[in-house]
């Protein structure tokens, strides 16, 4: 393929949550503890495989942690992938390991997207390092896979199409999720989620000709499989939704 044409293909980037760890399965908030995978979790990332095989990426990007990198490993892009430091997790300061029910119990108003964290990061610290990320991001071009956490994913899925940041806590992300981030086909100067938070078997391509410009979401499943680093499914989710 020659320069010019591979300059030509618009950007997607393929973002992806690690899988499940033993904070992760506890309700813990796990920002820059570097924990591994449970095997639960390796198998999670195994089944990514099949379905990111499928895609020629031009590049692969992982969070420097641990968690993040082995589930790259796992889904066969590990041999292509570059550390950025920008995919790592929010850090979680003194609620580091906590769960947010007991953080409460505390401080019973607390929301992380609004008040961030004691001696942690605070949220225009996370919502810059999301711009400067995207920033970078938007000088590449094809298909671009991200290696990244619960929190700063849906902070960067939030970025990407122009909300504040304090909107991220709208947004939920499963262990071993695949959630894809491009530009609506018929208005490419608009910045569009067009699947989010898909489980390896619900997955499908949202840009394909049947689907193009369709924005997915995720079943019952893969909320049963939430981590979003220690966050609760909201009340408000469905009378389907686990409480």
């Amino acid at each position: 393929m020659s320069t010019t044409a591979r300059l030509a293909m618009p950007l997607r980037l393929y973002l992806v949550q690690h899988g499940e760890t033993e904070w992760s399965l506890a309700g813990r908030h796990t920002g820059r503890t570097d924990l591994t995978l449970t095997a639960r979790g390796e198998d999670e990332a195994r089944e990514l495989a099949p379905r990111l095989r499928e895609i020629q990426f031009s590049h692969v990007l992982s969070s420097p942690l641990e968690r993040a990198r082995r589930t790259c490993e796992l889904t066969g892009l590990g041999a292509a992938a570059a550390i950025d430091a920008d995919l790592v997790e929010w850090d979680y300061g003194d609620y580091e390991g906590q769960r947010s029910v007991d953080i409460r119990k505390q401080r019973a108003d607390w929301d992380l997207f609004r008040d961030g964290s004691p001696h942690g990061e605070m949220p225009a610290q996370v919502s810059d390092r999301a711009d400067r990320l995207i920033a970078k991001l938007r000088a590449l071009d094809g298909n671009v896979a991200l290696f990244s956490h619960g929190q700063f994913g849906c902070v960067l899925a939030a970025r990407w199409i122009g909300l504040p940041l304090i909107e991220a806590q709208h947004f939920t992300l499963g262990t071993a999720s695949l959630s894809i981030l491009g530009h609506d086909p018929h208005h490419p100067g608009v910045a569009v989620i067009a699947l989010w938070n898909a489980a390896s078997g619900e997955q499908s391509d949202p840009m394909s000709s049947s689907n193009a410009g369709e924005t997915k979401t995720v079943n019952p499943r893969a909320i049963q499989r939430w981590e979003n680093e220690g966050g609760e499914v909201p009340m408000n989710t469905g009378s389907d939704l686990p409480k």
